[in-house]
């Protein structure tokens, strides 16, 4: 079949991820962007890249690249594009823009332009126009503008990818599910020893565990992708990728989820069970201070409390109490843990070896992996466990997170040092129980020698720069400024 330019969009920090994902799929000339991985296949790999790609959005697939400086040339160039090829008048459809140029002010304008033209080449042609739909269109173009560049693009996906189809109810804030597995494909987890989420939630990241346990297309519970609409649709040729289950694997280890809330347990299970992985996954009502020692190596993946949506009393305290019970319940192990404060990871009081950037949503975060050894740390990166840092992703993120941080330390700082009254303030330099600066005990004040009199005042003279009969300096009768004697 003929290969074509397609594009997968993801979250920023996951590009290498989604990158090698496409590579193991057999993309050909993969190319890495700012949350976006373009690459070249035919039509089963667009089909396989929706149903099988893990930390994948959407598949966009390009089909017309275009110069235009204004809306106006944007709306003719697309006014005279075949749109037959893609749609009939009877299919509704919807337009997505993303706009980055100085000459197009207004994305949605852009968007609105495109909906025209396509409105106006059918009732040019019919007398009649397709409806627009923003709910369920059956196809759904994109437009993307930077400068001048223009391109537009069809949306293979649908409904978001990271809509797995398995989710049936969540808790508040709940993880997406790509960054879930996101986080999951950057430990290196692969199945071959044990894992754990002591705050699992509504169950997101044990639920992908066993997902790439097993190796399982995520695909699976979704019940349609925009590409069955499309008029080149090969219904056998994706039957076939779908009903191929060659690559799934047996899981012979055990994977875990705790959550101190009861609700959010059994909103865990249903998810599990509609994912048909209940007898994969254990999940069990306990706190996370009650975690017990592990026999075996296990690997711990969670997503704390940041403090942002979800509110936890002590949040700092809930930090403390993770470090604590990873040193001592997790050693042979490792820990990931994703979070938006720098304060909290201080708190964990372990230190990390490995930090990466990622966003939460508009959140940007970190996610840090904590190796936990018995013994010195020396002697750790000395043997056999020496860290390996080669398959992490590089900081792409670090300068925006950066900026973000140093805000966030100024305001922390700002909170806990309040600016004092000037009657409040003590005398500089004086810590306590000792006298003030420059002077030493049973010594006379500073510039004063013993028997002298005041610095500059000889005996029986009037004070500084007043002479005897004259007004006081800088002052008149009349004004107070610049006495001019006549």
């Amino acid at each position: 079949m003929t290969e074509f330019e397609m594009i997968a969009k993801t979250f920023q920090g996951l590009e290498e991820i989604l990158a090698k994902e496409l590579i193991d799929l057999g993309a050909n000339g993969v190319a890495i962007g700012n949350r976006m991985v373009s690459f070249k296949g035919d039509k089963a790999l667009m089909y396989k890249a929706n149903f099988h790609l893990r930390t994948a959005i959407r598949i966009l697939k390009p089909f017309l690249h275009f110069k235009a400086d204004s809306a106006d040339d944007v709306y003719e160039i697309c006014r005279k594009v075949d749109w037959e090829k893609y749609m009939d008048l009877s299919d509704s459809f919807a337009v997505d823009s993303v706009v980055y140029s100085e000459d197009f002010r207004h994305s949605k304008f852009v968007a609105y332009r495109v909906k025209d033209a396509i409105a106006d080449y059918f009732r040019d042609k019919y007398g009649k126009r397709p409806n627009v739909s923003v709910a369920n269109p059956d196809l759904t173009f994109h437009i993307h503008i930077s400068h001048d560049d223009c391109s537009l693009s069809l949306d293979s996906s649908g409904e978001s990818l990271h809509k797995r189809g398995y989710r049936q109810e969540a808790m508040e804030a709940p993880l997406n599910e790509v960054l879930a597995a996101g986080m999951i494909l950057m430990s290196g987890w692969d199945g071959k020893c044990d894992f754990v989420d002591p705050m699992c939630g509504s169950g997101t990241i044990p639920i992908e565990a066993a997902l790439i346990a097993k190796n399982m297309a995520p695909g699976l519970f979704r019940s349609h992708f925009a590409f069955e609409k499309w008029k080149d649709f090969d219904r056998d040729l994706f039957e076939e990728i779908y009903n191929d289950d060659s690559q799934e694997r047996e899981f012979e280890f055990t994977i875990k989820g705790y959550d101190k809330d009861p609700k959010a347990i059994l909103t865990a299970k249903r998810n599990a069970k509609a994912a048909g992985l209940l007898d994969t996954i254990q999940f069990e009502q306990r706190d996370f201070k009650d975690f017990e020692p592990v026999k075996e190596r296990t690997v711990i993946i969670t997503n704390p409390p940041y403090g942002e949506r979800l509110v936890e009393d002590n949040l700092l305290g809930l930090y403390e109490m993770i470090g604590e019970r990873l040193k001592h319940a997790l050693i042979g192990g490792e820990a990931w843990i994703i979070s938006y404060h720098y304060e909290c990871f201080d708190k964990i009081g372990l230190k990390p070896s490995a930090k990466i950037p990622l966003f939460n949503g508009a959140l940007p975060c970190e996610l840090r992996k904590y190796e936990i050894f018995d013994g010195r740390y020396n002697d750790f990166r000395g043997g056999d466990r020496r860290l390996k840092k080669d398959d992490l992703p590089s900081r792409r993120s670090g300068t925006l997170r950066h900026k973000a941080r140093l805000a966030e330390r100024e305001e922390a700082r700002k909170a806990e040092k309040p600016s004092r009254k000037p009657e409040e303030r003590k005398p500089f330099h004086k810590s306590e129980g000792k006298k003030p600066f420059h002077k030493s005990e049973g010594s006379k004040p500073f510039h004063k020698s013993e028997g002298s009199k005041p610095f500059h005042k000889s005996e029986g003279s009037k004070p500084f720069h007043k002479s005897e009969g004259k007004k006081p300096f800088r002052k008149t009768e009349n004004k107070p400024f610049r006495n001019n004697k006549k």
